[in-house]
């Protein structure tokens, strides 16, 4: 009898024992499938807020300025079909080599024409290297031009008086370039464009010559498709490509950010003339006379 009972606790032990883990194992197991679920739904949502932030990255700051962002394989290409190449300048290219740029630096095989300095920024900046690049830009034989860069946080009429103090276009320079990037984010797009033709026109009536624009096809087809902008000679800014994008006329294209020429340290920006030697002569100030 003891041997039996003590044999019957133990089944009923086993029993009881069976049962409590079977109840535990089928009552996590709906927790165990949540969390299953939740983890793949983690993931998920993880993966698809990184593609928002990607997308925002680049919708809101590679997207309005691209071509400002360099390549990230292969080297500069060159546009095939032009002859007339020149490069654009400012204090990044450091103290530049006058001697080397013009005995040695060559194109895509083509002599380098023309080159457009930088000048001033907004109502209150000139840039550090701007006299020196300008007058050796003449004395070593190139067409010459001075830019302005638009700024958001001055005036048109200050910027524009402001250019006009500071650089002294003469007769065989090109136009005045205003370099215009940015609109500000609370001002009308109708607003912006009476801006940017006060800045044209103070500009124009001093020299008599249509200012050139300097911005990114998609800026300008955003911000300055109105056809009165058509009026002024286009510099464009569309990088990596083998052809210009945009569908109007256009004088200068800057293809890209990444050239090498001797006696500049570093990179340059290497634009080209949609035209003749002869009609870049034409574009420049004076050239009505002659």
């Amino acid at each position: 009898m003891p041997t039996k009972k003590s044999v019957r606790k133990r089944n009923t032990s086993s029993r009881s024992y069976r049962r409590r883990r079977s109840t535990h194992r089928h009552g996590l197991a709906p927790f165990q499938f949540i969390k299953k679920r939740y983890s793949k739904a983690w993931i998920i949502g993880g993966l698809a807020v990184t593609a928002l932030y990607i997308w925002a990255f680049w919708y809101f700051f590679v997207g309005p300025t691209g071509f400002r962002w360099r390549a990230f394989y292969g080297d500069a290409k060159y546009p095939e079909g032009y002859e007339i190449h020149g490069i654009d300048i400012s204090r990044y290219q450091g103290k530049i080599d006058w001697d080397k740029l013009r005995s040695n630096a060559l194109i895509d095989g083509c002599p380098l024409r023309f080159i457009i300095v930088k000048a001033t920024e907004g109502a209150s900046r000139v840039d550090p290297n701007f006299n020196d690049n300008f007058y050796q830009a003449r004395e070593y034989g190139f067409i010459r031009g001075a830019y302005h860069f638009w700024s958001t946080k001055s005036s048109a009429r200050s910027q524009a008086y402001f250019f006009l103090e500071k650089v002294h276009l003469e007769d065989g320079d090109l136009p005045p370039v205003l370099d215009i990037e940015h609109k500000p984010v609370d001002e009308s797009v109708d607003d912006f464009q009476t801006d940017v033709l006060t800045w044209l026109h103070i500009v124009e009536d001093k020299y008599h010559v249509k200012p050139i624009i300097y911005t990114y096809h998609n800026f300008k087809e955003k911000y300055l498709s109105a056809p009165v902008f058509d009026d002024y000679p286009y510099w464009i800014a569309h990088y990596y490509v083998d052809k210009v994008q945009y569908k109007g006329k256009w004088k200068f294209w800057q293809h890209t950010d990444t050239g090498v020429l001797p006696g500049i340290k570093g990179n340059v920006d290497l634009n080209i003339y949609n035209g003749s030697y002869y009609d870049l002569i034409q574009l420049t100030i004076g050239h009505e006379e002659n």
